[in-house]
């Protein structure tokens, strides 16, 4: 009886290995295939990305910049403030003429913290804070005041 039972249990290892490798394809038995075609559509000139070695790769860090062909060259940078790109909009208006550079708005993905608190007053703050400090955490600064009277423990 039992050898029966180890017999199906290698026979089923068997066939769901071949299920899951596609071996049964050509008869219609296999798992759905996970793609997504729709990052491929979405690639801008995929054929210009090469990979690099190493020693390749610091040579090109090494090597002269080429000169581009007509002048004129892609650049992109950000985020900015609103204040910054206020700044930036007036100093490119300033030394560049219209409809060479281009200023979009892009919004800038949500991010997550570890967050401790709101603590009722500074006695229990700095009690937590004593008690990261036994556990060799770090604390960041939180940069939105209403997240104040509480604290972000970061891994050393």
């Amino acid at each position: 009886m039992l050898r029966f039972l180890l017999l199906g249990l290698i026979l089923a290892n068997g066939v769901f290995y071949g299920w899951t490798n596609g071996l049964f394809r050509a008869y219609g038995f296999a798992p759905e295939q996970q793609t997504e075609p729709q990052r491929l559509a979405q690639q801008i000139q995929p054929e210009l990305v090469s990979i690099l070695t190493l020693g390749e790769r610091n040579a090109s860090e090494t090597a002269p910049r080429p000169v581009v062909a007509n002048g004129k060259e892609c650049l992109q940078a950000g985020p900015f403030d609103e204040t910054q790109a206020t700044a930036l909009r007036g100093s490119l208006e300033k030394e560049l003429q219209q409809g060479v550079w281009l200023l979009e708005a892009q919004l800038v993905p949500a991010r997550w913290i570890i967050y401790m608190g709101r603590y009722p007053n500074a006695d229990m703050l700095a009690k937590k804070r004593a008690e990261l400090a036994n556990m060799n955490l770090k604390i960041e600064a939180l940069q939105n005041p209403a997240l104040e009277i509480g604290i972000s423990p970061c891994a050393p």
